[in-house]
């Protein structure tokens, strides 16, 4: 599923297809998934932005230099990515006066949306979501703060409310580097920076590598022109149940946690006791 690298490494690929051109038509066939694209026709695409795993095109007159007075909204789901070329798992066909791109998406788990900028009533994830990681916004105290009185580490992550744009992956990734154990709750201060400062190396890592691509199936990442992230190579534990931990050689345990996949080390990620001592000691 996209996260923030894949998210933000797709912005920059398809920004200078679209920036400066005029959207002419918008092409699909499912208005309750994809709304109110017809407002975007006719207007010209000044930039791409991005917040968390939502992607931006700011849009204004065709004619005119004034503020982006609207926002084209897409988010991949599970699947979605933009290609050069429609296919069988074309969802939405971009007709701009540059050419054509398009969105496929074989689990049809995508959606866009236009909008007035900040009017995100009907996306209750975006409106409420927190700093961006690798932002000045993210600072550790605040993000100290909420860890303390956070239940279970990893869902609390996923709920984008303390840091935008992590997923499974990268929480997964996140927890490790930091040495907790992703069911583990009210963070000391030491935990929480250790998790701070994991999480901005791990995301911007993961930019630089351009996401990671799993598996070769039609779902699988990958960027508008076919090539593949790279961070995959650098995964210590997601998608590695049974094999050893990189860092002590213990074997990566695979669990359900809020009903989604999870890897973690046991040796280097104990589950503290309530009390404040661990078990076991950390690598």
């Amino acid at each position: 599923m996209p996260e923030l690298p894949e998210v933000e490494t797709t912005r920059r690929k398809i920004e200078p297809l679209l920036r400066g051109r005029t959207i002419l038509h918008v092409e699909h066939d499912a208005p309750h998934k994809y709304r109110d694209t017809h407002l975007a026709v006719g207007r010209r695409v000044t930039g791409l932005s991005r917040r968390g795993k939502y992607l931006m095109l700011n849009l204004a007159p065709h004619d005119g230099d004034g503020p982006h007075d609207l926002e084209f909204i897409v988010h991949l789901g599970m699947t979605g990515g933009f290609r050069l070329e429609g296919g069988r798992h074309t969802r939405v066909t971009i007709r701009t006066d540059g050419g054509d791109l398009f969105f496929d998406d074989p689990r049809r788990f995508g959606k866009m949306a236009v909008v007035r900028p900040g009017e995100y009533a009907g996306m209750p994830t975006l409106a409420a979501m927190g700093p961006e990681p690798l932002s000045e916004d993210f600072r550790e105290e605040e993000f100290a703060a909420l860890a303390a009185q956070a239940g279970a580490v990893k869902p609390w992550l996923l709920s984008q409310k303390p840091v935008s744009g992590v997923g499974n992956i990268y929480a997964d990734e996140s927890l490790w580097q930091a040495g907790l154990h992703p069911a583990q709750s009210h963070l000391t201060r030491d935990e929480a920076a250790r998790l701070y400062a994991a999480v901005r190396d791990v995301m911007g890592r993961a930019v630089e590598a351009g996401g990671s691509s799993l598996g070769s199936g039609a779902g699988n990442y990958r960027q508008h022109d076919g090539l593949s992230g790279l961070f995959q190579h650098s995964h210590a534990v997601y998608g590695r149940g049974g094999e050893p931990c990189p860092r002590c050689g213990t074997t990566i345990e695979k669990s359900v946690l809020a009903q989604r996949g999870t890897h973690h080390c046991p040796q280097c990620q104990p589950l503290r006791r309530p009390e404040g001592r661990a078990k076991g000691g950390r690598a």
